[in-house]
């Protein structure tokens, strides 16, 4: 059933309903036009949407706002609009149908069914890696404010957001700290971009630098930064990330690893959940504390503490061994 609430969740913002709503009630007839949809399918989708709370239905038979598909328009501040529609996107759900797999073989859905690694398969398919970076800065602006209040950035001046995309996370940091500068380390092709996003009111003290993680580090700055990076990759390749890191940074300087934190117990966790799609889809993990320990250590970090955010993200410090 869950599985079907979140199709329903995903075509409601694809279709852009919420967007059509927002100036008022409106019958599917009224709808199906601006949506592209077939007028009587539309009705049976949208009472089905009503019955799980993100359309409501009066008693003319037009359709409202809720405030679950509220956060589905494309304005709204924050909008979910892209995570929604990424939910959406068959190289999700086509991974999560191949669960059984992943869990006997240890080894990628993703590349069992589509015969190379996930972000090859972006590369090759810009449409759907649009999808996937337009949902995952959905999630940014969720995550990110939050990520930058835990943490007090003190004694940090120069800091590299690794990874960064179009430098959400950085620019939020950025702008709660005037003396700081930054640098956005991403490949070219996102670098390409990155001017014209959420970095621009801070660009005069802010460096976009292209490059590659898995080879080399920008050297010489404070503290590094990443969120939901290390998650993505197997240990042997997060030691190749975090050890440029190490050689890079400044005497005294920090590491921020801003990824879920599993924790003991059975209750329920957010990050239990996403580690299953770690291992679907490019063959990462989340990680235990104990985890986080011993690739800092293998690193060359010490695992200094680990600061609890207003959201399923964790900052997990470390200072060099």
């Amino acid at each position: 059933m869950a599985r079907r609430v979140g199709t329903i969740i995903s075509v409601v913002a694809k279709l852009g309903i919420p967007d059509h709503l927002e100036a008022g009630p409106k019958t599917a007839e009224e709808l199906s036009g601006p949506v592209g949809a077939d007028a009587d399918a539309l009705y049976r989708f949208l009472r089905a949407a009503a019955s799980v709370g993100l359309t409501a239905e009066g008693a003319d038979g037009k359709f409202s706002q809720t405030p679950m598909s509220d956060v589905l328009r494309s304005n709204a501040q924050p909008s979910l609009r892209g995570f929604a529609i990424m939910g959406g996107l068959e190289l999700l759900t086509r991974t999560w149908d191949h669960l059984e797999y992943s869990v006997r073989t240890g080894k990628t859905a993703a590349e069992h069914i589509y015969g190379k690694p996930i972000f090859q398969y972006f590369q090759e398919n810009p449409e759907a890696a649009q999808i996937f970076n337009d949902g995952m800065t959905a999630i940014s602006t969720i995550d990110s404010p939050p990520v930058a209040d835990a943490h007090s950035f003190e004694g940090i001046h120069s800091l590299v957001d690794v990874g960064g995309g179009h430098g959400l996370l950085l620019a939020t940091i950025l702008q709660r700290h005037p003396q700081m500068k930054g640098t956005l380390y991403e490949m070219p092709s996102v670098i390409a971009g990155a001017s014209k996003g959420p970095l621009a009111p801070v660009l005069d003290r802010c460096t976009l630098l292209a490059g590659d993680m898995f080879t080399s580090m920008p050297a010489g700055h404070d503290a590094y930064i990443m969120k939901h990076i290390i998650h993505d990759w197997p240990d042997e390749i997060c030691v190749k990330i975090l050890s440029g890191c190490r050689k890079g940074v400044n005497p005294g300087g920090k590491l921020l690893v801003a990824d879920s934190v599993i924790q003991p117990g059975n209750d329920p966790d957010f990050g239990k959940l996403l580690d299953l799609e770690m291992l679907l889809l490019p063959g990462g993990r989340e990680r235990t504390e104990q985890q986080f320990r011993d690739l800092f250590a293998a690193s060359g970090w010490r695992l200094n503490r680990i600061i609890r955010t207003h959201s399923p993200v964790s900052i997990v410090e470390g200072v060099p061994a």
